[in-house]
């Protein structure tokens, strides 16, 4: 049994350490004391306790020594790759399940079957046909969003020849796919693939596994993920920055509280539109509300933080914290990431627990099973239940802990933020990283894990990262992390920047820490790395930015299928806690050295956040290298733009003359 932890060993948010003093006085549980309770299988992590397979019923065989083999004779190597492989196609399944319900909503959409929505991007559905080669002159909105619904649908089935969006990437990255047999012939074929292959007495080479495993994950990044960012900003719109606010404190202690908990933004956005109608507000009012609330938690918090300014609740780890307010009245959710222990919990309190997707049912929670044909009034029913439940309240404690957070940074947004509607384009974010005033891009992505201190890494690794200079974009669970400490709003750039980075922050307007969406959303990073190899300069090759992409906390299959995608698109991909196949020295080597030398991206997993720093900065210092850029120089920078006007004002009694020369 691991040892009771502190609550600032648990979380560094003092939000979700005041709800973890409230879960012990309770005498409740959280994954937090769950993670204490129970020790980790010592099976398949890290380097010394062995490999388990359980792909048949001859074993489970575990594996522990170099040369011990399985009952079928598999050996440590086949039995890492294997399992990693599965993991990777479970994780491609979820998010890429997630593009295929939005097409099919897209679909019931333009033939005027889909109570409540409406096409809200007429230039992403064009930009999107365009991609798929539909013709748009002379037609209508809706004819081209059903042609490019259906298309979209077809990648899924499709059995031969290439995904659509794998002519988006760059060509040389194309050919690299197309010469090592990795190209997506379609999502649900690779998928497949993958389970098949890892079946007993399939594939038994280990490299050759994971060659799968990247067909696989590819499918997903260039192909289920990105029709569900691309096809979410048709339906939903584009986003662009807005202000809105996390963590705990955006729960209100006189309103509705409705909390949206999962990661598709079809139902959350009816429920967004149903609680702002006047009749529910009127209702609620009656029950003794002041009004209606809604807060998200996890992935549908930031699909609706950034294109309705829902506040979010906070990430991952904050779902149980949320409940143990008492200020909840529903909690609403739909797929992944959604923890068993709600129902139970919830029934401690007053809260309703909703399950509203065909694909998940938790035992103890109401089923109001999700239908888009009838989405508006399944959402007015939700809401209603709310309603009723608020006068079941009892006794309430909400940290009054709120953070400011600038979302909505689009690759759309980006292009234009840097050059405006005459001359949108990436050139200035190239040219700040070639005069070294950016150092390099990270990605920080992914999610919590309870076995380690809740936002600790993602913090760590964002300050240390901004003080030398290198721009951050964020997803999913790490990008509420960072806006709860602060670092996603413009002011940040004068507080934790470097002195070129915050030059370029200042001349933008733009934050240092940029918010781009969900876990599917990491798609906009692969599109905004493509944009910058094409936009010269820097190469032309993803694998030729100095860029890095970072998964400190991370828990998820989907984070693996992530991982995976990104590192063969040529990204080095650098995962905390602990590796699921450090036993296996063979395939190690092969996520490292084989894919980099192949494919110019690698995986590795990382255990102290110092060190994922520090490869962090030598990577992309190399790429600098290797592109003949000057060395980076925090010292030549930083003497422009607004820190000489602060600098100014807290030195000198500022007044007219002392500005403008006037006193000798």
């Amino acid at each position: 049994m691991a040892k009771t932890r502190t609550q600032e060993q648990r979380s560094i948010d003092p939000a979700a350490q005041q709800m973890l003093i409230r879960a012990d006085q309770l005498g409740l549980g959280t994954a937090f004391t769950r993670a204490e309770q129970m020790a980790a299988c010592p099976i398949g992590v890290g380097s010394s306790s062995g490999i388990c397979c359980k792909n048949c019923f001859m074993g489970p065989c575990r594996l522990v020594k170099e040369g011990q083999v399985g009952v079928c004779g598999a050996t440590m190597e086949t039995v890492a790759a294997r399992n990693l492989a599965r993991a990777v196609a479970a994780g491609s399944a979820a998010h890429s399940d997630h593009g295929r319900d939005v097409a099919f909503t897209l679909l019931a959409t333009a033939e005027g079957q889909a109570q409540g929505y409406q096409i809200r991007d007429e230039v992403k559905l064009e930009a999107v046909a365009r991609k798929f080669g539909i013709p748009t002159a002379n037609r209508t909105k809706e004819e081209i969003a059903k042609d490019v619904a259906n298309k979209a649908i077809a990648q899924f089935g499709q059995q031969k020849g290439e995904l659509l969006y794998i002519k988006t990437a760059p060509k040389k990255r194309q050919e690299l796919w197309r010469k090592y047999g990795v190209v997506p012939r379609g999502i649900d074929r690779e998928v497949v693939d993958v389970l098949h292959r890892t079946h007993m007495g399939d594939d038994q080479d280990s490299e050759h596994i994971l060659r799968g495993a990247i067909r696989c994950a590819l499918a997903d990044g260039w192909g289920g993920s990105m029709i569900a960012t691309d096809l979410s900003d048709i339906l939903f719109g584009t986003p662009k920055p807005r202000v809105g606010q996390v963590n705990l404190g955006v729960l209100k202690d006189d309103e509705v509280n409705i909390v949206l908990h999962g990661h598709e933004p079809t139902l959350s956005e009816m429920i967004v539109a149903a609680a702002s109608e006047p009749e529910l507000i009127e209702y609620a009012k009656s029950k003794g509300a002041k009004g209606i609330n809604l807060a998200g938690i996890c992935c549908t918090s930031n699909e609706i933080l950034l294109r309705q300014g829902v506040p979010s609740a906070g990430n991952f780890l904050h779902q149980e914290l949320a409940l143990l307010t008492g200020a909840v009245e529903a909690m609403v959710v739909d797929v992944q990431c959604i923890m068993q222990a709600l129902p139970n919990l919830a029934e401690k309190f007053h809260t309703k627990f909703i399950t509203t997707s065909p694909k998940v049912k938790i035992t103890g929670g109401t089923h109001i099973e999700f239908d888009e044909h009838k989405a508006l009034d399944q959402a007015r029913e939700i809401v209603r239940l709310a309603i009723d439940n608020y006068p079941n309240r009892g006794s309430i404690e909400i940290p009054n802990i709120v953070n400011d957070i600038v979302p909505g940074f689009s690759h759309e947004y980006i292009n234009y933020m840097l050059g405006g509607s005459y001359r949108a384009s990436f050139r200035p974010l190239n040219d700040a990283i070639m005069s070294g005033r950016i150092r390099g891009v990270a990605a920080d992505v992914g999610c919590n894990n309870p076995r380690v201190t809740q936002d600790k890494s993602h913090e760590f690794l964002v300050r240390e990262l901004l003080k030398n200079d290198v721009l951050l974009v964020q997803t999913g669970c790490g990008a509420i992390a960072a806006a709860k400490y602060g670092y996603s709003v413009g002011e940040a750039a004068m507080e934790f920047a470097g002195p070129g980075l915050r030059e370029v922050c200042e001349a933008t307007g733009m934050p240092p820490v940029l918010h781009m969406g969900s876990c599917v959303d990491n798609t906009r990073i692969l599109t905004v790395l493509t944009q910058m190899a094409e936009e010269g300069g820097l190469g032309d090759d993803i694998s030729d930015v100095p860029a890095v992409g970072l998964a400190p906390e991370w828990m998820s299959e989907k984070a693996l299928a992530i991982g995976v995608y990104a590192a063969a698109s040529g990204v080095y991909v650098i995962f905390g806690i602990d590796s699921p196949v450090g036993a296996s020295d063979e395939v190690t080597k092969v996520m490292s050295e084989t894919w980099e030398k192949v494919l110019g991206g690698k995986m590795e997993f990382v255990q102290t956040d110092e060190e994922i720093l520090q490869k962090t900065l030598a990577h992309i210092d190399a790429k600098r290298a290797a592109l003949g850029l000057p060395v980076y120089d925090p010292n030549k920078f930083g003497r422009s733009g607004d820190a000489r006007v602060n600098e100014l004002f807290k030195n000198v009694n500022v007044n007219a003359e002392l500005l403008y020369g006037g006193v000798k």
